[in-house]
């Protein structure tokens, strides 16, 4: 019988990880890779796959000699992981497949370390290999002719993970996006045609981690709201899951700004219990995002980035945003400007980057056609780009100070106190606060289990944080939340995002002293 083992590499330290945060919460990694458990659906029952996702367990590389196929997958932020356990599979003479979003955009990335490399999409192409396999006659390289039928993707074999260690699982409803952003790669794996699974599939892998006891949920799509009107008939349905089986789901997920035009959507999002929204929306500076075609961040007509951003969070989605500099447009009036920005627009979590150009964008293509890319894979500067307006040393020292006066203790609690206790956040309005209001005893049950929660979450925060001062200031800030709300399941949430701060603090400290600049 072929043995396989699939690999998701371990992450390096990053906002998304918030490897601080889950010591701390008594998770082990944010959310499992997609790939990982869907790869695991789609290969026939004949083959022993084992899941291996090092941000929640070590490699035994002794065990995985034994294997047939070793795959490995991953990212762009894994790209040196990845090589690293490629080469010691290589040590041992294993059979190594490689696939993901890097090797789609580096085909020639891990040059004779993988036996095989999957590029784009592997619904149809993976099984055409383990078919190939069989008869002894694989290829070097597999690629599908066409785009995958979402329609007819299996359920992912969640069993086959830990899902106890993740703090979200995840779901996939839809790939591809119709918008046409410069620097995103999004488009040059999924395409622009926005496929949807049906609302079936959608609801089996509900049923699928309901079995798991598992409450929070990350809708992993690039754009949720890509096809609006197809992805409005899912969200009815899974309205009507969540009422039926007494709302078990919190949802995250991620969509575009131009969520703010659309009222019955939004209704529909927060009726689903979709809790949070991560937004692309990049800068403040509208020159920039116009150069880089993100066209649907500057509509007068629908708003300022401001408006939308409040229209959003009245409608009771949090919304956390990717914000970058380094654009053709940006000079260094832009870190302020970023840091006013999100002030006034009260997002609390905000991933800010430094511009990069992955390989096969449209970014990338331009700055290699004006000899502006770095070529080495390794930089001091955190980012290929060499910008137009900015020395490299001024972009590097601005994006950290940006990091540091962003993620100062009173600058995040000023905007998380706006969301929290000045009422910019339209609370009471999601799905399952509702059901709640309706089965008070339901309720009782959730406000008692979510006491338990917050005390022991604040005993972990205070014996986690060895700093005094930031000790004592979250104590402050959670007994100014106290005066304004105690409820037991805002009280939970607002220490969660206490937790939060911390894994800034400390992903700042590491940026401060050059720990992560390299692995950006």
């Amino acid at each position: 019988m072929t043995r396989i083992a699939i690999i998701s590499p371990r992450f390096e330290v990053s906002f998304w990880g918030q490897e601080y945060a889950l010591a701390i919460v008594g998770k082990r990694a944010i959310t499992p890779v997609a790939a990982l458990p869907l790869l695991a659906a789609l290969t026939p029952q004949e083959y022993v796959v084992t899941l291996i996702d090092e941000n929640v367990e070590s490699i035994n590389y002794d065990a995985l000699a034994d294997m047939d196929i070793i795959g490995v997958t991953g990212m762009s932020v894994q790209r040196f992981r990845m090589k690293h356990i490629l080469c010691e599979l290589k040590k041992r003479g294993c059979f190594t497949v490689v696939g993901g979003a890097w090797v789609t955009v580096q085909e020639d990335y891990f040059e004779d370390l993988a036996d095989v490399i999957f590029v784009g999409e592997a619904e149809e192409s993976w099984p055409a290999f383990l078919h190939d396999w069989q008869a002894g006659r694989w290829k070097r390289r597999y690629e599908q002719s066409t785009r995958s039928d979402m329609t007819r993707v299996p359920t992912p074999r969640f069993d086959l993970l830990k899902m106890q260690d993740y703090f979200y699982a995840g779901i996939q409803i839809s790939r591809g996006c119709p918008f046409l952003c410069e620097f995103c790669d999004i488009i040059v794996t999924f395409g622009r045609l926005p496929r949807l699974k049906t609302s079936a599939q959608v609801l089996a892998e509900l049923d699928s981690l309901r079995v798991q006891r598992v409450k929070q949920v990350f809708i992993v799509d690039d754009n949720l709201i890509g096809n609006k009107a197809a992805i409005k008939v899912v969200l009815r349905d899974i309205v009507k899951y969540q009422e039926e089986y007494a709302y078990p789901f919190r949802f995250f997920t991620e969509a575009t700004l131009d969520l703010a035009e659309d009222d019955e959507l939004m209704g529909l999002m927060t009726d689903a219990n979709i809790e949070g929204l991560f937004i692309g929306i990049e800068t403040p500076n509208e020159d920039s995002l116009r150069e880089t075609k993100k066209h649907h961040n500057v509509r007068p007509a629908a708003g300022s980035l401001l408006d939308r951003v409040h229209i959003i969070q009245r409608a009771g989605i949090e919304v956390t945003c990717g914000m970058i500099v380094g654009f053709d447009h940006d000079d260094a009036t832009i870190f302020r400007a970023q840091q006013e920005f999100l002030s006034e627009a009260y997002i609390p979590h905000a991933m800010i980057g430094l511009l990069y150009a992955t390989p096969k964008t449209p970014l990338y293509d331009r700055l290699n056609k004006e000899g502006r890319l770095d070529p080495s894979d390794i930089t001091e500067f955190g980012t290929n780009v060499i910008p137009q307006n900015l020395s490299r040393r001024q972009l590097l020292d601005g994006y950290i100070s940006t990091m540091q006066s962003v993620y100062d203790v009173n600058a995040y609690f000023y905007r998380l106190e706006a969301l929290y206790l000045r009422g910019y956040l339209g609370q009471g309005q999601l799905g399952g606060v509702k059901y709640l209001k309706r089965h008070p005893w339901l309720r009782v049950k959730y406000e008692v289990m979510n006491a338990a929660v917050a005390v022991v979450l604040m005993y972990r925060l205070i014996k986690s944080v060895k700093e005094k001062d930031l000790r004592r200031e979250y104590c402050q800030r959670l007994w100014r939340a106290l005066k304004v709300e105690t409820l037991p399941s805002f009280v939970s949430g607002y220490i969660v995002n206490c937790i939060i701060h911390y894994h800034y603090y400390k992903l700042v400290q590491g940026l401060s002293s050059g720990q992560f600049i390299s692995t950006m």
